[in-house]
C-alpha cells in the first residue's frame, strides 16, 4: 500500500523510536486528565490551576535551555535514558501514595524531566533522517505516539473515578518499556546525509542568538508557535473544564473518548496528509493548520450541550492539528545549522510555554468571572492572530531562505559524505 511503503527505509533506529513512541502513548494515562484532577478530585477552580500551570511553565523554561544544551552537548540516547528512568520512578511513587498534593508535585518533575529529554528526542530523530526523509520519519514518529493513545485517554477517563492509581502505575510501565527499547536496539546515532539543506551546515562555537539575529524568520515562527500553542492548548485546559461544568465527574469519561477521537483521526489522517500532501511547502502545511485548529475548537463555543457535535469539531480540529505539525516538525532543522537544533528547538519551546502559562491564567480569570462564552470568544480571537502571523510566514519565507526554493541550490550532495561527517554526538 501507498500509505505504507511512504515509510519503508526510514532506518531501524527511526522504527525503534517509532514502536517506542507507541508503548509511551499507550501508557500515558494521566497528562490528558491533569486538568480534570486538579478540578475534579483536588477541588481548585479554574484560576488557581491556570496559576499553577504557569509556575509549572515557568519551572520548565530552565529545563528547556538544560535540556537544549545537552541535546548540542551530550550524547542523546544517554539523555533521553537518564530523563526516563527518573520519570518512571516518579510515577511508581505517585501509583503508591494517596493522590495529594505530593503526588501532584511528583508528577510534575516528571514532566520536568520529559521536558529535558525533548530536545534531545527531537534532534536524535532529525540526526538520523536525511533532509529527504526528515518529514516521513516525524511523520511516522508522530503517527506512533497517536496510535498508542487511541485508547489511553479513553481507560484513563474509565479509571478516573475510582482507579487513578492504577492509571499512574501503567502510566510508569509504559515509559520504561520504551526506555529499554532504546537502551538496547538503538545502536547508531546519526547516519550520512546524502542530501540536506545548506542552512544545515554545522556552526560550531557561534551562539544562538548570532542565529534567531540572521534569521529573523525564526522569530516570527517561535511567535506563531507561543500565540498558536496557547488555542491549541485549550483542547487541555479549557475544553476538559467546560466538559467538568457541563456534564460533572463525567466530563472526563466524555473528554476521554474525544481525545481517543482525536488519536484515531491522528492515526488515519496522518499516512494520507503525508501521502498525497508530501509535497506542499511546510510554511503553507502550517497556515492550513492553524486555521483548522481555530475553527475546530472556537466552535465549541456554539455546540454546548450537543455531544454528537463534539466529536465532528473534534475531527476538524485534529485534521489542523496534522497539518501544523507535519508543517512546524521539519520546518526548523531545515532552517538552522544542525550543531544548534537542541537549543533553537528549546527557545521555541520556552515561547510556546510561556504563551500558554500566562494566557491561560487570564482565560481562567475570565472563566470564574464571565463564563465559558466569553473564554471561547478570547480563544477565538487568539486563533485569528495566529492565523494572521501564519500567512506572513508563508509569505515571506522565501525572502528569508531562498535556497530551500530551488531544489537544485537547496542542497549538498555528497559533500558531508565525502568529508566522513556525521550530523550528531557520538
Amino acid at each position: 500500500m501507498k500509505f505504507i511503503d511512504q515509510y519503508k527505509n526510514l532506518g531501524r533506529e527511526i522504527y525503534i523510536l517509532f514502536f517506542g513512541r507507541i508503548v509511551t502513548s499507550m501508557g500515558a494515562l494521566i497528562w490528558p486528565l491533569m486538568t480534570l484532577i486538579l478540578k475534579n478530585k483536588m477541588g481548585y477552580d479554574a484560576t488557581f490551576i491556570a496559576i499553577l500551570t504557569m509556575g509549572m511553565s515557568i519551572l520548565q523554561f530552565p529545563m528547556l535551555l538544560l535540556g537544549g544544551k545537552l541535546a548540542d552537548t551530550r550524547n542523546r540516547k544517554n539523555v533521553i535514558i537518564v530523563c526516563d528512568l527518573i520519570t518512571e520512578v516518579a510515577y511508581v511513587i505517585c501509583a503508591m501514595i494517596p493522590l495529594s498534593e505530593v503526588s501532584i508535585a511528583l508528577f510534575y518533575i516528571a514532566g520536568l524531566f520529559a521536558t529535558i529529554e525533548g530536545p534531545s528526542y527531537d534532534a536524535l530523530v532529525a540526526d538520523l533522517s536525511d533532509g529527504d526523509t526528515r518529514e516521513k520519519a516525524y511523520s511516522l514518529q508522530y503517527f506512533g505516539m497517536n496510535l498508542g493513545l487511541v485508547l489511553a485517554p479513553t481507560l484513563g477517563g474509565l479509571l478516573f473515578e475510582n482507579h487513578l492509581g492504577l492509571a499512574f502505575l501503567i502510566t510508569a510501565l509504559s515509559t520504561f518499556t520504551s526506555t529499554v527499547l532504546i537502551f538496547f536496539f538503538v545502536k547508531r546515532l546519526s547516519v550520512e546525509k546524502k542530501s540536506i539543506s545548506k542552512y544545515e551546515e554545522k556552526r560550531e562555537g557561534e551562539g544562538i542568538f548570532k542565529i534567531l539575529k540572521e534569521r529573523k524568520a525564526l522569530l516570527l515562527y517561535a511567535l506563531i508557535c507561543g500565540v498558536g500553542g496557547f488555542v491549541y492548548g485549550q483542547f487541555n485546559y479549557l475544553l476538559p473544564l467546560n466538559m467538568e461544568a457541563l456534564y460533572g465527574s463525567k466530563g472526563a469519561e466524555i473528554f476521554g473518548f474525544m481525545t481517543s477521537t482525536n488519536a484515531l483521526v491522528v492515526i488515519v489522517a496522518t499516512p494520507i496528509i503525508t501521502t498525497f500532501l508530501g509535497g506542499l511547502r511546510d510554511v503553507r502545511k502550517l497556515l492550513i493548520g492553524e486555521i483548522l485548529i481555530t475553527a475546530g475548537l472556537y466552535s465549541f463555543r456554539y455546540a454546548q450541550g450537543i455531544m454528537p457535535v463534539y466529536f465532528v469539531l473534534m475531527t476538524v480540529f485534529t485534521i489542523g492539528e496534522v497539518f501544523s505539525t507535519l508543517g512546524k516538525q521539519p520546518y526548523m532543522t531545515r532552517r538552522i545549522p544542525s550543531s544548534h537544533w537542541g537549543r533553537v528547538n528549546s527557545f521555541v519551546n520556552i515561547v510556546y510555554g510561556a504563551f500558554p502559562a500566562i494566557g491561560n491564567v487570564i482565560l481562567g480569570k475570565v472563566i470564574d468571572s464571565q463564563g465559558y462564552n466569553a473564554a471561547w470568544l478570547l480563544v477565538g480571537a487568539a486563533g485569528a492572530v495566529t492565523i494572521v502571523l501564519s500567512l506572513i510566514l508563508a509569505l515571506t519565507d522565501k525572502g528569508s531562505f531562498p535556497l530551500l526554493y530551488e531544489p537544485n541550490a537547496a542542497t549538498l550532495q555528497n559533500s558531508q559524505e565525502a568529508s566522513g561527517c556525521t550530523f550528531g554526538p557520538h
